[in-house]
């Protein structure tokens, strides 16, 4: 599903780099079935805000106990071709955003690749222009957005450009 999906964009990470993510974050990682059939996934892990993983790197097991951040990127989101148009990535969506409320995560966070900034955008992903998400592809966009609407509401600064958003 993720090399359909990916490869055409060149973004295809292959098998050990997507379970390395998987297990990185079990939690917040899991798979939506229709039927007997795998009909769309999320992978998300816990990430500092403007930080998201490196395509050509499996993620390194945590070496000891450090902080976990409060955001959570949203790292891969694919619902399979034949099951579109069915509101299945926004289920998805939204069961990712419930789950990163039950588990503290403030804010999550992504790349849009292949020109699905505006997809983002109508929900509620702001961009960040300012941060270049390297080997995402020339027109991969950093976007954030408060874990629920009404959240709490702090200035996070933007690395590089002045900007600041608001942040739950």
């Amino acid at each position: 599903m993720e090399a359909r999906a990916y490869a055409e964009l060149g973004l295809s990470e292959g098998r050990a780099a997507l379970r390395s993510r998987a297990d990185a974050s079990p939690e917040t990682c899991f798979v939506l079935d229709v039927g007997a059939e795998p009909a769309g996934y999320v992978l998300a892990l816990p990430y500092p805000v403007f930080r998201y993983p490196d395509l050509e790197h499996a993620e390194e097991p945590a070496a000891g106990p450090a902080p976990r951040p409060r955001n959570l990127h949203l790292h891969d989101m694919v619902v399979a071709e034949r099951q579109r148009g069915r509101g299945l990535g926004r289920r998805l969506l939204t069961h990712l955003t419930r789950t990163a409320g039950a588990r503290g995560f403030e804010r999550i966070s992504l790349v849009a690749v292949g020109r699905s900034e505006p997809f983002w955008s109508t929900r509620g992903f702001t961009a960040y222009p300012g941060i270049a998400p390297g080997g995402y592809g020339t027109n991969a966009v950093y976007m954030s957005r408060p874990n629920a609407p009404g959240a709490h509401v702090r200035d996070v600064h933007v690395p590089g450009d002045g900007r600041a958003d608001e942040a739950s």
